[in-house]
């Protein structure tokens, strides 16, 4: 009777036993499952990581290279500005230099003119002959002058104007009004317009009324 009982016991042993283990294997099955779990998700958060680092990185560059671009471009403008700069105050420079070379060059025929006349042989010329020289030559530049915008004042007969006539002396006059010029000392010239000197001029009248007129 005792030998049965004992076969059952170490049967329920082992069955407990085997149990125990299964157990144990389970929940080993579990952790390294969860394991796997944690190492995946460790994995992808890496693998995340990595890929917004080098989508960090390449617009890191592209902002480097627009800015190198950019960078560039400024100083091409600040270079060629520069340059505009030079272009400019080298064209001022030359206006002042040269603006009367067109003037100057047209006044060399007075000068030829001149020339001429004091070169020719004196003989047998007369005081008509050279009063006719000079005045060809005078009419020469005369049209010069008024070629390039200047022009007489020759106010003989004229109402005395202050802007444009400089008073040299007062002449009382029965013929004249009082203001009127009775003689021009010295013929004044304007360009185009702005007075350059103004005609010198007697003055019929009183002082005390030309005084007044002119103030």
């Amino acid at each position: 009777m005792d030998g049965p009982q004992e076969d059952e016991g170490d049967a329920v042993g082992v069955g407990a036993d085997q149990m125990n283990t299964d157990s144990d294997q389970s929940e080993d099955s579990q952790e390294a499952a969860e394991c796997n779990v944690d190492e995946v998700a460790t994995s992808d958060e890496e693998i995340s990581g990595s890929e917004g680092v080098s989508e960090e990185l390449d617009e890191i560059a592209e902002l480097r290279a627009l800015s190198e671009k950019n960078w560039d471009k400024y100083l091409r403008a600040a270079a060629e500005l520069e340059n505009v700069r030079k272009r400019a105050a080298r064209d001022v420079e030359n206006a002042h230099k040269f603006a009367v070379e067109r003037f100057a060059t047209e006044l060399l025929a007075v000068c030829d003119s001149l020339e001429m006349a004091l070169n020719a042989d004196e003989t047998g010329i007369g005081i008509e002959d050279l009063k006719a020289g000079n005045e060809a030559t005078l009419k020469l530049f005369t049209s010069i002058l008024q070629r390039f915008g200047v022009s007489e004042i020759n106010p003989s007969g004229e109402f005395f104007d202050p802007e444009m006539h400089e008073a040299m002396t007062v002449q009382h006059s029965d013929e004249c009004k009082p203001g009127n010029i009775l003689t021009v000392y010295q013929k004044g010239y304007a360009l185009n317009g702005r007075l350059m000197r103004p005609a010198r001029v007697v003055v019929a009248g009183d002082s005390a009324n030309i005084v007044g007129k002119e103030s």
